[in-house]
């Protein structure tokens, strides 16, 4: 599978987030505080809904799925528009991505161990600090093995010091 590489530009969003970590996950009860809500905030400029995960800095260097992160249930926005009781605004910042179109049933994780164990480390690009999120449109479906959704992963350039297979031979 070889993902696209797009430059996003910054984007507003709106929704519920959550501290959390791979043994405690709370992503079920999330989604189900923020679904029911989602209607409530105006300005959304589209139907799609964002998983989005703001990891701190030394996650995957010294990976442990105890160590926590912020999880969000959002929509994109435009606009300042009044933000509902209970929910924040986030701005995603801009840059560069890796973006796998993903068909197959959520929290399945052979998509990620692909993306990080062999696709990242073979590739020109390495790892950068801003969140990771999913692109939840209208063919996603959860545990359905046809759902499909975007998987969206911060890169940026790799240098021949990070990415061991550039350095010229001799």
């Amino acid at each position: 599978m070889t993902p696209r590489i797009e430059a996003l530009e910054e984007k507003k969003l709106v929704g519920i987030s959550t501290t959390m970590s791979l043994v405690n996950n709370t992503t079920g009860a999330l989604w189900r505080s923020f679904m029911p809500r989602r209607k409530e905030i105006i300005n959304t400029l589209s139907n799609d809904l964002y998983s989005l995960q703001v990891y701190p800095s030394d996650y995957y260097t010294s990976f442990n799925p105890a160590t926590s992160f912020q999880k969000w249930a959002a929509v994109v926005v435009n606009g300042d528009e009044d933000v509902p009781t209970g929910m924040q605004t986030f701005i995603l910042a801009g840059g560069l991505y890796a973006v796998f179109d993903y068909k197959g049933p959520a929290g399945d994780p052979a998509i990620f161990q692909y993306i990080f164990g062999t696709w990242l480390p073979g590739s020109p690009y390495e790892l950068d600090h801003r969140p990771h999120f999913e692109v939840l449109g209208p063919k996603y479906s959860n545990t359905d093995p046809q759902s499909e959704e975007e998987i969206w992963i911060p890169v940026r350039r790799g240098t021949p010091s990070t990415n061991h297979h550039l350095i010229p031979n001799g």
